[in-house]
């Protein structure tokens, strides 16, 4: 685990499953029709309950590079954000898109005046976006919110593998020297 403080707040690296840590949202790396699936998303969706498939269902959907906000079923969290990033491949501006579901779950925590966050890396797993670009990405814009009046206290990236969290570590550290 790695924590720096950006502006008062708390980034941690960690690795293990998302569903297990305390935040009080939890990023979502969801599907665009919010059916569930594998991964982070059926992780989610398994540890939530049924309630959060029904509720996922009266939402409709949500746009690639978007998030939207539902409660957190049986889980600790207060709060699901299911953000839909790019599959990679498939969109003529992938970055901007990434950068776009990060930016919307930071919005739902402002408008959700939420203390702590949880984001998986997203668009990585079945949407095979290449770890150290998707990496690069989600620190990049999560320093540039936390260097904005912020009610975050701790945002966390919690990585499924040792890959991915070296990957991570090594992008954090390369974005925070002088």
């Amino acid at each position: 685990m790695l924590t720096k403080t950006i502006n008062k707040t708390a980034l941690t690296l960690l690795q293990g499953n998302i569903v297990e840590v305390e935040a009080e949202a939890i990023v979502n790396a969801a599907n665009s029709g919010l059916t569930g699936g594998g991964g982070v998303d059926g992780a989610i969706h398994r540890a939530a309950g049924p309630a959060l498939k029904q509720e996922c269902q009266r939402i409709g959907g949500c746009p690639t590079g978007s998030a939207v906000a539902t409660s957190a079923g049986y889980m600790r969290a207060r709060y699901i954000f299911h953000a839909v990033g790019p599959v990679y491949g498939h969109h003529p501006n992938p970055e901007a898109l990434l950068k776009s579901a990060y930016q919307a779950c930071f919005a739902l925590a402002k408008q959700y005046h939420v203390k702590s966050i949880a984001f998986p890396s997203l668009s990585t797993g079945a949407y095979r976006y290449p770890l150290p670009e998707a990496a690069l990405i989600a620190l990049r814009t999560t320093i540039e919110q936390l260097q904005q009046p912020t009610s975050l206290e701790h945002v966390q990236f919690v990585l499924f593998d040792q890959r991915a969290y070296a990957i991570f570590e090594r992008t954090l550290h390369n974005l925070l020297q002088p």
